[in-house]
């Protein structure tokens, strides 16, 4: 069964990772980023406390928990463990990934750093918030972000899964407590 989970998994990034073309291998190299989306975390936190105001230090403080709940667990809790190879770094692939930029990532790939850090983002927020647009603004973020590494060949398809999993839990867990220590809605 595993064995037909990964060759499913190397069939699907394949297909996934052969549509490229020079204006898209710029554009998901954008998107990969992590400085890129500094205005969208300054965004994120000016709305924070424009909407909660004195609570926006509690929410700010969560928000950053459960990203490093998010990211340092992808690494130590799977990548580290698991110890699966990227598809960049997979011998048996070479040739046929699509590498942009000579760019190949870490060694290990399973779970997805970059899925699991937006997921985490994504779904925490849409959980304080409670808003149509920004959930569907952060999802679809998030989506885009984590296919992005797919199409750079360094993620499988189910390492991003695992990751998106994996962060969303790690939002869902630490607002749920939260809820329960406090008593309360975060909500205004």
């Amino acid at each position: 069964m595993i064995e037909f989970l990964q060759q499913l998994d190397t069939r699907i990034f394949l297909f996934l990772n052969s549509y490229h073309s020079p204006f898209w291998d710029k554009i998901m190299v954008f998107i990969s980023g992590r400085i890129e989306w500094l205005p969208l975390y300054l965004f994120l936190i000016f709305w924070i406390f424009y909407k909660f105001r004195r609570k926006g230090w509690i929410i700010l403080a969560l928000t950053l928990l459960v990203f490093a709940l998010s990211d340092l667990g992808s690494v130590h809790l799977f990548k580290n463990v698991f110890e699966r190879l990227r598809p960049s770094r997979n011998p048996e692939l070479e040739g046929l990934v699509h590498i942009v930029n000579g760019y190949r990532g870490g060694l290990y790939g399973f779970v997805s750093s970059h899925a699991s850090n937006t997921f985490c983002l994504a779904v925490f927020m849409s959980l304080i918030f409670r808003n149509r647009w920004m959930v569907i603004g952060m999802m679809c973020w998030a989506v885009v972000v984590s296919y992005s590494r797919i199409y750079l060949g360094v993620h499988y398809p189910f390492d991003v899964l695992g990751g998106a999993v994996w962060g969303s839990l790690m939002a869902i867990l630490v607002y749920g407590v939260f809820r329960r220590l406090r008593g309360y809605e975060v909500t205004k």
